[in-house]
């Protein structure tokens, strides 16, 4: 990824830094994860220089931004994005069989067919990678063995509102709850927590020294509620098919206007995969307005929260960025 503000020399110098310390964070997570499957029968496939990238770990660079500007020491911060490489690797195996899709974490010589074992091998090697990384950090003085074994439990029920929340739509829903209810009550559970679990391990690791991380958690946890509007952008139609809730449903229930609550309904009605239309959103030209809108909204307020006045300049490049990653830039509603 090139810098979207080469003349910015406080940005540029800041994006270098990160780019750097994430390569160091990534190849120390992946050297665990070859060692713990070295003679396992199962091979991991050493990761192209691509593989590195921030266009890969956007998300990944920014916690690690968060760790930078929470004062975090270079060395436990390396270690605590490695730690989170862990953690998203088990969100995603988990992911991955509730949605019955494979999203790789761990590049290994298994047939792509087996993806389901593919998920369960992910998650429990970023499991034992999580552990390993904490032995190495006490081994070179980084942390205490007390601190290890509650962090240990720590990054666990970090995850596990998030999970909880996913696991109560597995079997459909039965009401759409009003917009303002859905992020405040499904959103912020599902992805707001998500995305401030990384900072789950370095409160329970630094001790009274972390300056508190308030604002910089409900930034990233911003950010992640405007992630989530977006995946309902693009998600609407399986989520109606899947009867999860989605907001941008809900919008067309209760705020667009009766004649896009009556289309909606009418789809619904007629039955048959409504799935099959990649942009149905396109069909519902205000909530797909109101739902743009809204996620633009909370994306520039957290990363407004989050980045330093200095990088200020890499706000509008940060939400296109992710409006791009996730697919929601097709909906030109997203236009600056």
């Amino acid at each position: 990824m090139t810098s979207p503000v080469a003349d910015d020399t406080a940005v540029r110098e800041f994006f270098d830094l990160v780019t750097r310390e994430l390569h160091q964070a990534l190849s120390l997570f992946q050297e665990t994860a070859a060692s713990i499957l070295d003679q396992s029968g199962v091979c991991l496939t050493p990761p192209s220089p691509s593989w590195f990238s921030l266009e890969n770990h956007f998300f990944s660079a920014l916690f690690l931004y968060s760790y930078i500007q929470g004062r975090i020491p270079e060395d436990r911060r390396i270690y605590y994005a490695a730690m989170n490489q862990c953690l998203r690797g088990m969100v995603t195996g988990c992911d991955n069989i509730l949605d019955d899709e494979y999203k790789i974490t761990l590049d290994t010589d298994l047939p792509e067919s087996a993806a389901k074992f593919r998920s369960i091998l992910d998650i429990m090697v970023c499991d034992r990678v999580l552990t390993a990384l904490m032995v190495k950090g006490e081994k070179a003085g980084c942390f205490s063995r007390d601190q290890l074994l509650t962090a240990n439990t720590v990054s666990l029920h970090a995850l596990l509102k998030s999970g909880a929340q996913e696991a109560s739509e597995e079997q459909g829903v039965v009401t759409t709850l009003l917009p303002e209810a859905v992020l405040s009550d499904i959103h912020s559970v599902k992805t707001g927590l998500l995305f401030q679990a990384p900072w789950a391990l370095p409160e329970a690791l630094e001790g009274p020294d972390l300056a508190p991380p308030d604002r910089i958690k409900e930034g990233l946890a911003l950010v992640g509620v405007g992630c989530q509007v977006m995946d309902d952008m693009v998600d609407l139609a399986r989520d109606l098919e899947t009867r999860r809730h989605n907001y941008v449903a809900s919008l067309i229930c209760h705020t667009s206007g009766e004649d896009e609550t009556f289309r909606l309904n009418r789809m619904l009605e007629q039955g048959g995969p409504v799935s099959a239309k990649r942009d149905l959103l396109n069909e519902f030209p205000r909530a797909r307005k109101q739902a743009a809108n809204k996620a633009r909204a909370f994306l520039k307020e957290g990363c407004g929260m989050l980045f330093a006045p200095e990088h200020g300049s890499m706000i509008p490049f940060a939400v296109d960025f992710v409006a791009r990653r996730i697919g929601a830039d097709r909906f030109q509603d997203l236009a600056p």
